[in-house]
């Protein structure tokens, strides 16, 4: 069994941990400190949104959106960089709460939105882009339901499968995004992830101006002394979908037991179902609408 866990999910999993280990202690997390994570947690899917759809692209030969998409990706690590001090956004989130080097300015953030949404329409208003997208590697509504995906890849095959709004952190809630195209086809996987920017960007700003400095400690519930074992879970969507991790915890604190389930674990059997009746050519392209972990602890 691998040790790892994907390293392009560095906010997704540490949530999680974070989550886990605070429900097994009996922590409450301060809503301050809980929008600054979900700030965190859309920036992480933001850059690896954006980095996908210039990666579709770049598999239909349309090399120039890609290039541009790869100039707007790091543009996106480098706000990380200034907003965490890390471009993948690594150590910023721990239990109990986050901490940022400072918050990021909503101005380049709707720069990018504009950007973003201008690439995806050249894209789609390229004949041939358009036609290599459309009907390939079709994923069922059915056969995404039976096998349980998770994330994008649900959504584009018309589930409403996300933690956002199933198991959610945050007292105002996350609004869910209404998606123009679930045929489970490459173009819906592309066309999710595009709408799906749209929508984290402008939540990310309404959470900016929520934030009101609340830098409040994490506290216990009265009634939440160690006597035992204790367990807990933590649930989030990551960027490619939902994240759980749970834990055990020994009578002084220390780890007995962590399990963790990566979403790439549930979306992994559904690769090959869509590529059944795909030609051998679309593969690379099938291959990155699904875009699923090789690292994890479960894969």
């Amino acid at each position: 069994m691998s040790d790892r866990v994907s390293g392009d999910t560095a906010v997704g999993h540490t949530l999680a941990f974070c989550q886990a280990v605070e429900d097994a202690l009996g922590l409450s997390v301060p809503q301050g400190a809980q929008r600054i994570r979900a700030i965190l947690l859309e920036l992480e899917r933001l850059y690896n949104h954006s980095t996908d759809l210039g990666a579709l692209c770049n598999d239909v030969g349309y090399g120039i959106l890609n290039a541009h998409a790869q100039r707007v990706r790091e543009r996106l690590l480098r706000i990380n960089d200034t907003v965490t001090g890390h471009r993948l956004l690594r150590g910023a989130v721990h239990p109990g709460g986050a901490t940022l080097r400072r918050l990021p300015d909503p101005e380049p953030l709707t720069e990018i939105a504009t950007d973003l949404a201008e690439i995806v329409t050249l894209a789609l208003d390229h004949s041939v882009v358009r036609d290599r997208f459309t009907g390939t590697a079709v994923l069922t509504t059915q056969q995404a339901g039976d096998l349980g995906t998770l994330g994008y890849v649900a959504r584009a095959s018309g589930l409403t499968v996300d933690a956002r709004h199933d198991h959610p952190h945050l007292s105002r809630g996350f609004p869910r995004t209404e998606h123009t195209h679930t045929d489970g086809d490459v173009l819906s996987r592309f066309m999710v992830r595009a709408e799906e920017i749209q929508a984290l960007i402008a939540m990310i700003i309404q959470l900016l101006d929520d934030v009101d400095g609340d830098r409040e400690p994490a506290t216990a519930d009265a009634d939440t002394e160690p006597d035992g074992t204790r367990s807990g879970v933590g649930i989030v969507e990551g960027w490619r979908g939902t994240i759980v991790h749970r834990v055990e915890l020994a009578p002084n604190g220390t780890l007995t037991r962590v399990k963790i389930v990566d979403p790439s674990f549930f979306n992994w059997p559904a690769l090959p179902l869509a590529l059944t009746d795909t030609i051998v050519p679309d593969f690379p392209l099938t291959n990155k609408s699904f875009n699923l972990s090789y690292a994890g602890n479960d894969l």
